[in-house]
């Protein structure tokens, strides 16, 4: 069951708390009258709180979907002991008016952040090449310290984008002896570059 809530609900006369309160109580048993009644009688202060947050007119009436869908779901759990039945209403629809608004504007910071880092900043490219060179010149120097045997397959693996199997068949050895040597190998460079592993 879905009510739809219009862009200008009129209000036919103010209703009375307990009568909120009383049909409240018949919807938690699953009254679809009931409900229709408490929708006729709430509908108009519902929307009206929620635009007054949202301002946006198709937002606000979004939202207040969401809060009746919540007050259909949720009438059981209501407990008169804890406050006034419009109270709960109105609490819930101001929730949730606050969290669409937090949500789009974490969308927005979001789309923001985004477009930031995909800005393309100003690229000191011989401080980057010096940086490169340095790495590489520390890699190479690394790879030295390895054995002939894993060298070889580091170097097929990762230089000559080689899977495992294929070093294997290049070097004409078993594939578990090139997994052990690429595996040792790589945690020789690891060591010898100060890489946690």
């Amino acid at each position: 069951m879905l009510y739809l809530v219009t862009a200008d609900p009129q209000p036919d006369a103010p209703v009375e708390a307990n009568a909120v309160s009383a049909l409240l109580a018949r919807v938690a048993t699953g009254d679809q009258a009931a409900f229709a009644q408490l929708y006729d009688a709430v509908a108009p202060r519902v929307l009206g709180l929620i635009r007054r947050v949202l301002v946006d007119p198709a937002q606000s009436e979004e939202v207040a979907q969401e809060v009746f869908l919540e007050i259909w779901q949720n009438a059981p759990r209501y407990d008169s002991a804890k406050g006034a039945a419009m109270t709960w209403i109105m609490t819930m629809a101001h929730r949730r008016a606050i969290d669409r608004i937090r949500s789009s504007q974490s969308s927005r910071d979001r789309d923001e952040a985004i477009g930031i880092r995909d800005l393309a900043g100003p690229v000191d490219d011989v401080a980057e090449t010096v940086a490169t060179t340095l790495e590489a010149e520390r890699v190479k120097v690394a790879m030295a310290r390895l054995s002939e045997l894993q060298r070889e397959a580091v170097s097929l693996a990762y230089y000559g984008g080689l899977t495992q199997t294929e070093v294997a068949e290049r070097l004409q050895v078993p594939l578990g002896t090139v997994k052990t040597r690429i595996r040792d190998g790589m945690l020789r460079l690891r060591t010898e570059l100060g890489v946690a592993s």
